[in-house]
């Protein structure tokens, strides 16, 4: 354990266990343009973003409630990992591994984000008592298939939950522009921009950071 983990551990013990303070749900993009090897830099750059020592304490600190979701085409939406508790370092190191071994779901299909987005939101019933309600999504293309997106920013603010996203321009540079215009909702929602999918390991890492930890600063 390094140095990092063992002064949060013991932050942690000495505090009194608290309420859930986030309810994170990561939304990641399995439709057909991605190919096998971006799809395990997505899930380990995942796994090792959430075991980034400030990104780890902060979920722990925060009691996170913590959910995975594989998403592609028009029905084709399905939470691989349910909603845990991140009540400790142990908890998160497995649902970090669990991310990590997550087999995917789906390879041939469409992007509908908004599916994607409707399919995650309805989870948040089970973890009311967290404070605050994030979806955290990915994708390397606009939606094409299925709800747009836009039509389900209503009922996520409604519901007070916040979507972030990370666009990966392997192969479109507006892609940021089109997220921050149709796919993110919410207080102080952004969009984080990947070069590529080998960008995509430390832009996550970024991101995680910057959603768990509350910062205001932005990440070019």
């Amino acid at each position: 354990m390094s140095f990092l983990r063992f002064l949060a551990a013991a932050l942690c013990l000495a505090r009194p266990a608290s309420a859930c303070d986030l309810a994170l749900a990561l939304a990641v993009d399995v439709s057909g343009s991605v190919d096998t090897s971006e799809y395990r830099i997505q899930m380990d750059g995942l796994a090792a973003g959430l075991r980034d020592p400030v990104v780890s304490e902060a979920l722990v600190r925060a009691q996170a409630q913590l959910m995975l979701v594989q998403w592609t085409g028009t029905s084709r939406q399905q939470i691989t990992i349910p909603w845990t508790r991140i009540d400790g370092f142990q908890a998160l190191d497995d649902f970090a591994e669990k991310v990590a071994a997550d087999p995917r779901v789906w390879r041939n299909f469409s992007t509908a984000i908004g599916e994607a987005l409707e399919t995650t939101l309805n989870s948040f019933e089970d973890v009311k008592e967290c404070k605050r309600h994030l979806i955290d999504i990915s994708g390397d293309g606009v939606s094409n298939e299925g709800v747009e997106p836009t039509e389900v920013h209503e009922l996520l603010r409604r519901q007070g939950i916040t979507v972030n996203a990370i666009a990966i321009e392997e192969s479109d540079p507006d892609l940021t522009a089109y997220f921050f215009e149709n796919v993110i909702v919410g207080e102080g929602a952004f969009v984080v921009s990947a070069a590529g999918f080998d960008d995509y390991p430390e832009r996550i890492r970024k991101k995680l950071l910057r959603e768990v930890t509350q910062q205001t600063a932005s990440f070019p």
